[in-house]
């Protein structure tokens, strides 16, 4: 019996696919991420999970002793919202950033961005280029 694939893995799904689950306006927005993460990641695009468009990737292993992959940049496209899946605590990192950024919601590791209308580029950029940096210096 094959063993089972984790969750968190790449797969051969196309990205356009993906992309267009985001409708509407959102779907311009989710070509306009799929640019920056490139730009700044300079890597391809690869679909992770059957939903998250992922950039690069590194392996984890946490003090438990639980271990994985995870692609150092990626953002989720979605029919009501953006998730982008930042450096753990980025918030709490950057709060200067996420004062300029504009409306949104964040968790522990996610940005939720209903739309990037009225979101700061700059603040976005640097908040992914800070968080590409932390996430490859923890994978060292």
């Amino acid at each position: 019996m094959a063993a089972k694939q984790p969750a968190m893995s790449p797969s051969d799904l196309p990205v356009a696919e993906v992309l267009d689950r985001a409708t509407g306006p959102r779907r311009a927005e989710a070509g306009e991420l799929l640019a920056l993460h490139t730009g700044i990641s300079g890597e391809q695009p690869i679909v992770w999970a059957g939903r998250i468009i992922g950039f690069g990737e590194y392996e984890y292993r946490y003090e438990s002793g639980h271990r994985g992959r995870a692609p150092l940049l990626a953002f989720a496209p979605g029919p009501t919202k953006h998730t982008i899946y930042l450096v753990s605590g980025f918030s709490e990192r950057w709060p200067e950033l996420m004062a300029r950024l504009g409306k949104h919601r964040a968790s522990k590791a996610c940005l939720y961005l209903t739309r990037l209308t009225g979101v700061d580029r700059n603040a976005l950029r640097t908040l992914l280029e800070r968080s590409l940096a932390e996430t490859r210096a923890q994978a060292r």
